[in-house]
């Protein structure tokens, strides 16, 4: 474990007005799993961009040491063609490509110069089997979750000749179960003398894996933990991340739940594309006033199809059932109309289907709501930038100025300019869909207390998360889902990840 595969030296990389890494480095050993963590903005995906030729050599300062070689690489094609694969935390598939398409596009397995598609879908079955995914080599991309298209990323790494595989946050859009997975398959990986460099701000799963840790602080090098050494606690990690002690992972409330807002009964969907197969079974949820209410579910149990099909029927074919808020009927069947009921829907997806990233904060706020900072259909350029300064500074938002494109804000920040979109409609219940997705411990504090904050002014709020410990941590009540089915319902007392867990299982047996 002594062998050094790389190490990288005196990195600096400097763009208009922020030096993102300055003189980091740091050494990653053979056969080993070594994790890279900080809070978004710390520059973790940026010295991976170095190392895989996203940044080619010039545009930085300092040295790549790979195998002994000094390396520098002016494209990821060149740190591929040594082994060297990254999978990057935005998806880069073609979603009208089949998933066999997409694993093997730009390396084509071919017979004198045409496409060998049985040994094409036979290569991408056996990948697919690897990473757990059971769809068919033949499904397209723009058919799957977000969840799948990630299984589909890692598959594409791994149909590559890898000997150092590098993942930005690859179970953010996971669940625990193929989370656990994942994990287990990257400890296999290492057992085969494969090197990885794991990103992620799950520290749990971090602490599962790795063999040492290397924390990153604005830019810079902070220090590199032995995880051999004895056992590394979260709150350690979280010291080294944040430069202080976080006593208390979630913030304290003390909820006033008031009147029912939101009924959703007897809701049935049937699937998006396979039209005669019903996806959602006779579901019914309420979410009363001041009252955060969790879903939980493993993945493709229904949860974010549930949501999108309330909102606006953006999702969904042929549904039938009542929406009301405060007792009375409402017409949720498009996206204004689900708007004008009250409701506000925040996407698991928040860089294609959240924001307009090209498109800066300004812009980005009042999208949702044009009618409210216009006059006689023209819009009112003081009073937009009010509202976004308001909300900008509501919400902590960390930014030079609300005319920063989205696209050069941090994960977290990103999300808080997504809530401030919704927010500006004036939603009597907020639905969240993995609102800390992909975003560090400090930011996903400030999330819990904007969600606190906006219970305790009496919106509703329905949260949908993948991390059981979150909605453990955040929600007065969960409902549990399970094939398209509400299959428990618990109380703040009753709920923990077992009985979670249990409800989903039994209700396996009976399905």
């Amino acid at each position: 474990m002594d062998n050094i595969i790389l190490e990288m030296r005196g990195i600096t990389k400097t763009f208009p007005g922020v030096k993102a890494l300055d003189n980091v480095s740091f050494k990653v050993r053979e056969g080993e799993i070594h994790a890279l963590v900080g809070e978004n903005g710390a520059g973790k995906s940026t010295l991976m961009k170095v190392l895989s030729g996203v940044y080619p050599a010039g545009t930085y300062e300092g040295e790549i040491h790979y195998d002994g070689e000094v390396r520098r690489f002016s494209t990821i094609s060149n740190s591929e063609d040594i082994g060297i694969i990254i999978i990057h935390q935005e998806l880069a598939l073609v979603p009208l490509l089949s998933i066999a398409e997409n694993i093997f596009l730009g390396n084509e397995i071919a017979k004198n110069g045409v496409i060998d598609w049985p040994a094409t879908f036979a290569r991408t079955q056996g990948l697919l089997e690897k990473v757990g995914l059971r769809d068919s080599p033949a499904t397209r991309i723009t058919d799957i979750g977000v969840g799948k298209q990630q299984l589909v990323e890692i598959a594409k790494a791994l149909s590559k000749k890898v000997r150092l595989l590098i993942l930005d946050e690859p179970t953010a859009s996971l669940n625990e179960t193929d989370s656990d997975a994942l994990l287990t398959l990257l400890m296999e990986f290492r057992k085969q003398g494969m090197t990885s460099i794991i990103i992620s701000h799950k520290l749990n799963e971090i602490r599962k894996v790795a063999d040492q840790i290397t924390i990153l602080r604005d830019g810079g090098t902070v220090e590199t933990l032995d995880c051999h050494g004895g056992d590394i606690s979260e709150d350690r990690i979280i010291k080294g991340m944040v430069g202080r002690d976080m006593e208390d992972r979630y913030p304290p409330r003390d909820p006033k739940i008031g009147e029912v807002l939101l009924e959703v009964k007897n809701w049935n969907v049937f699937h998006q594309n396979h039209r005669d197969r019903q996806f959602l079974h006779d579901i019914n949820i309420n979410v009363r006033a001041g009252e955060v209410v969790g879903i939980a579910g493993l993945m493709g149990a229904g949860r974010t199809e549930t949501a999108m099909s309330v909102f606006g029927r953006s999702w969904g074919h042929k549904i039938t059932g009542d929406v009301l808020m405060r007792g009375a009927a409402v017409d949720v069947s498009t996206i204004p109309k689900a708007i004008d009921a009250g409701l506000a829907y925040v996407t698991e997806d928040r860089k294609h289907l959240g924001l307009v990233l090209n498109s800066n904060i300004l812009q980005n706020t009042t999208l949702a709501n044009l009618a409210a900072v216009s006059s006689n259909g023209i819009l009112d350029d003081h009073k937009e930038a009010e509202v976004a300064s308001g909300y900008r500074t509501k919400l902590r938002i960390r930014s030079h100025s609300i005319y920063q494109e989205a696209v050069n804000l941090s994960g977290g920040n990103q999300q808080k300019v997504v809530l401030s979109k919704w927010l500006f409609t004036n939603p009597e219940v907020l639905i969240l869909d993995e609102p800390t997705r992909g975003i560090d411990v400090g930011a996903k504090f400030e999330i819990y207390t904007i969600i606190n904050q906006l219970a305790s002014e009496g919106k509703g709020i329905l949260m949908i998360s993948s991390e059981m410990p979150e909605l453990l941590g955040t929600c007065d009540r969960i409902y549990v889902m399970n094939e398209g089915r509400i299959v428990a319902e618990l109380s703040r007392e009753e709920a923990s990840q077992e009985s979670i867990m249990r409800a989903i299982m039994r209700s396996g047996e009976k399905h």
